[in-house]
């Protein structure tokens, strides 16, 4: 099975890979070999259902949002190349990372796209801001039927209140930042892939 993995990888593809997501050779070998493993059709793409398979993401109540975020809009298989992607948005940022030349684009795993990334777990229409409703549906996946319905909307009215800087009773992703601003996004939002 390692042996499968590496020979389907060209070296090429782990190099552009690399630059793209700024993981390192050994972990995109790991990655593409549970990529193969996720892989029930053995097409080189995965679907929903290969994704609802992680146990991790079975169990959260966030999975079907994360799944999603996986796949660009109108497609249902996403190959190891937008897998990384997406991954990369969960890459710790390294220490030798946070200087880096501003000129550059931005990496996947910069504070700013770590954002954009939660922001568009709760931004279910994608018209870029969070509606009072989009926030409702993402707190009740969250918390069940563990909170009433009034006390859900209590909650997204005051995180609306305290958000929206422009009175448009929605938030915007600039006013998202701006309540996160004193989060520590990068440890809530990496995981800790194997070297």
């Amino acid at each position: 099975m390692g042996s499968r993995a590496s020979t389907l990888l060209r070296e090429e593809e782990i190099e552009e890979i690399k630059k793209e997501t700024g993981f390192s050779h050994s972990q995109i070998t790991r990655l593409y070999s549970r990529f193969t493993s996720l892989d029930k059709g053995e097409n080189g793409t995965l679907s929903r259902e290969d994704f609802q398979r992680i146990p991790e993401l079975a169990i959260n109540p966030l999975g079907d949002r994360i799944i999603n975020a996986f796949f660009p809009e109108g497609e249902d298989q996403v190959n190891f190349r937008g897998f990384m992607r997406t991954l990369a948005h969960f890459r710790p940022i390294e220490d030798n990372e946070k200087n880096k030349n501003a000129v550059v684009s931005e990496p996947l795993n910069s504070r700013t796209n770590k954002l954009l990334f939660a922001f568009r777990l709760y931004d279910l229409d994608r018209d870029d801001k969070i509606s009072r409703d989009e926030l409702l549906q993402v707190l009740r996946m969250m918390v069940g039927v563990n909170i009433s319905d009034e006390q859900l909307g209590s909650i997204a009215d005051r995180t609306i209140q305290e958000a929206d800087t422009n009175g448009d009773n929605s938030i915007s992703f600039n006013e998202f930042i701006k309540v996160l601003e004193k989060v520590d996004v990068e440890q809530k939002m990496s995981i800790r892939f194997l070297h």
